[in-house]
């Protein structure tokens, strides 16, 4: 017994740095992780997901998660090609496609992305307008998209979506814009109304043009008027009644 329980205790330490090995040589990675593996420094791979087995000590691991990630790029402050100050903010999705070069080509990928989808946002828009930015959104979105999927590409991300979140006007920007939008409301509101008595006007001149071919017409029609003024209990109409108008029947 005494054996034994020496036999134990000289065992005891190497048991415990034997179970230390086998829990720091075991990793469990998620599915929508990968471990990038160094080995004495060199990149063995990624491995994943599932249970994996490393050298404790000689390799280390880096996480990278695979989801998509929504970034806020923050509010940038741009002049525009027509010399209007905007703020404008975004956001950019992306996702990492190959794990070795998001650790091994950049320090920091989500950082240098932010960067970059930031300094690009500003050049993009100081190259257009303000109603381009205003009414052509989806075209300046694809734009950036474009061009931060290929700046990233060597960083092993894939930029799926690049979209503008909100453009902030200074206030005389405005009212100016406000006084257009209400010039404008107005100028089509002439149009339809001149348009409305353009159309009236075809409509009365085609009437006269029947109504004089029959001259009996006019009478019925003056009469008609009568029995719509007469049925305004609320008014009292004088008008002379010339005799003219009852000569087309008498002749007849």
């Amino acid at each position: 017994m005494d054996i034994l329980a020496s036999l134990l205790g000289a065992m005891g330490p190497l048991l415990v740095l034997v179970l230390f090995f086998l829990f720091s040589a075991v990793k469990v990675i998620r599915e929508y992780e990968r471990a990038v593996i160094f080995r004495l420094g060199r990149v063995i791979g990624a491995k994943g997901p599932g249970l994996i087995i490393v050298i404790p000590v000689i390799d280390r691991v880096w996480k990278i998660d695979l989801r998509t990630v929504a970034m806020d790029v923050p509010p940038q402050e741009v002049i525009t090609r027509d010399n209007v100050p905007i703020k404008v903010d975004a956001v950019v999705y992306f996702r990492v496609m190959d794990p070795v070069k998001a650790v091994v080509e950049v320090e920091n990928y989500i950082y240098a992305t932010s960067q970059f989808s930031q300094t690009t946002l500003r050049s993009v828009l100081g190259q257009a307008e303000l109603d381009d930015v205003l009414t052509k959104r989806e075209a300046i979105n694809h734009e950036l998209q474009k061009i931060i999927d290929e700046a990233t590409d060597p960083w092993g991300i894939k930029v799926t979506s690049v979209e503008l979140k909100a453009v902030e006007l200074p206030e005389g920007m405005k009212r100016a814009m406000a006084k257009q939008a209400e010039a404008e409301r107005e100028r089509r509101a002439k149009i339809i109304s001149a348009e409305g008595e353009f159309q009236a006007a075809e409509k009365l001149t085609a009437a006269a043009d029947l109504i004089g071919k029959v001259p009996t017409a006019l009478q019925l029609r003056f009469l008609q008027t009568l029995v719509e003024i007469s049925a305004e209990k609320n008014s009292t109409v004088l008008f002379p009644f010339p005799i003219e108008l009852v000569e087309p029947f008498l002749k007849k």
